[in-house]
């Protein structure tokens, strides 16, 4: 049996980081306390390292805007994640982010392009066959509009109902279970 993913595995794998690395908040997530990794997310990037491939994170981050917290102890949370996966031998490579509202009109906020272009320069490569890990429509939009293949990791953030529009991206109930696929592991079983 050929893996979903046969032919396509890059050197680079773009995440989500609410929803499908930690547990998201719709209080957001304003301190490194706050920071709870979703069960196996850690290890799955483990997994991607140990394969050789790189991984970058893009997120929408507007509780900067809002007040709820600065870029500082954003800085603190996001050394939190890279301190939970290198505690299993995995890493995060590059982090990039959006502090801006949803109205400001900025070309970096999912469902725009920037983040995931900017991904794209920093490791001076194309996004072609590069996977983007969402749990959002939002984020198969950011995809489909930076040449990423979208891939959607359900979340309690995930309006369901609006995948209906996107038959063609393929559904995981774990970031694990995504990355197992995309590695070609279930194949091996």
């Amino acid at each position: 049996m050929m893996s979903l993913f046969s032919g396509k595995n890059p050197r680079l794998i773009i995440l989500d980081r609410d929803g499908v690395i930690n547990q998201d908040s719709l209080h957001y997530i304003k301190s490194p306390d706050e920071f709870i990794p979703l069960p196996g997310s850690c290890e799955a990037i483990a997994r991607l390292t140990q394969a050789g491939v790189r991984v970058a994170v893009a997120t929408n981050q507007s509780g900067i805007a809002r007040g709820y917290y600065n870029e500082a102890q954003l800085h603190t949370i996001n050394e939190k994640m890279k301190a939970c996966v290198r505690s299993v031998g995995g890493c995060i490579d590059f982090v990039v982010y959006c502090p801006h509202m949803p109205n400001a009109g900025c070309g970096c906020r999912k469902p725009q392009s920037g983040m995931l272009l900017t991904i794209a320069k920093h490791f001076d490569c194309s996004l072609e066959n590069v996977p983007f890990i969402g749990d959002r429509v939002s984020d198969i939009q950011a995809a489909e509009a930076a040449g990423a293949i979208p891939l959607m990791v359900l979340s309690p953030m995930t309006d369901r109902s609006s995948l209906v529009d996107y038959p063609h991206v393929p559904v995981f109930n774990t970031l694990m279970d995504c990355v197992d696929e995309w590695l070609g592991i279930r194949c091996l079983m």
